[in-house]
């Protein structure tokens, strides 16, 4: 369990302990992790350098996973040596509304750069998929080896597209991910209480999310397939990452909110093709040995 430094409502319950056999009927051996820098990325990483065994499994505090969780990814890592992450389902709750749903198609990473999610709503059988989504995934230790989630991702608390980075990475060295509806958490969406406030627009936010999402997929995709990513982006986008064309949708409906999310869309792309362009340059220029 790895919690920031500032939490003083988690420190003050694992201090009274409230969290023993009594109230949760197992034998639960907790390790606590104490990470000072904001951020999942950090905390993430925190954890993975503390962590043992064979399969490392994530959840967040707002999500409780069903009682078969672990159980069901014990088994398929053991049946498939060559399953370097597993995800599943997580069932949105709203209040006392659940999102119920559905879509066949789930975490994939269409030609063009578009991401396809909808973990949250998937049906059918297990299948191989690109990207999972960080509130309920697993990956075999021997997979992730040194790989670390990326430090460069934007935002002081939720950093949105931070998974896709790490899944995708996974992917490239070989590994196969794989996502199972019936591998499930319940997900209690909780208030953030950084930048990033959900449904709410916010300028920082938005060319947070962007950045990432450009900045993870540059570095991804092939060379051809990056240029038809950035013209899609600009040009194109989609109803979160607006470009002109979803822009000239909403336009209508939203008025100016839609050209204030299509301004921060559009200086998200280009600040996250900067970074990339300045890490390749650095790579480019470190002597040959």
């Amino acid at each position: 369990m790895v919690v920031r430094d500032t939490d003083a409502e988690t420190w003050e319950f694992l201090s009274t302990r409230r969290y023993t056999n009594a109230q949760f009927k197992a034998d639960i051996p907790l390790q606590t992790v104490r990470v000072t820098q904001p951020g999942v990325v950090a905390a993430l990483n925190a954890g993975l350098a503390e962590v043992e065994g064979d399969i490392v499994s994530i959840t967040d505090d707002d999500a409780a996973p069903h009682p078969d969780w672990l159980e069901r990814i014990a088994a398929y890592f053991t049946c498939d040596s060559r399953l370097g992450g597993l995800g599943g389902r997580d069932w949105i709750h709203h209040g006392n509304k659940l999102e119920d749903d559905s879509r066949l198609i789930v975490g994939r990473l269409q030609w063009f750069g578009r991401v396809i999610g909808n973990h949250h709503l998937g049906v059918g059988e297990p299948r191989e998929v690109d990207v999972l989504k960080g509130v309920n995934m697993s990956f075999r230790k021997e997979a992730i080896g040194q790989l670390r989630f990326d430090e460069r991702m934007r935002g002081t608390g939720a950093q949105v597209h931070f998974e896709m980075a790490f899944t995708l990475a996974l992917k490239r060295a070989g590994w196969k991910i794989i996502y199972d509806p019936n591998v499930a958490v319940e997900h209690y969406p909780a208030q953030r209480f950084d930048e990033d406030r959900r449904n709410n627009f916010n300028e920082i936010a938005l060319i947070n999310l962007v950045h990432n999402e450009t900045l993870v997929l540059l570095e991804h995709l092939s060379f051809i397939h990056r240029i038809v990513f950035l013209f899609w982006a600009i040009l194109v986008g989609t109803c979160d990452s607006l470009g002109l064309i979803q822009w000239l949708r909403f336009l209508p409906s939203q008025g100016q909110l839609a050209t204030k999310k299509l301004l921060a869309s559009w200086s998200g792309r280009w600040q996250g093709y900067k970074k990339f362009v300045i890490r390749n340059d650095a790579r480019s220029s470190l002597p040959l040995r």
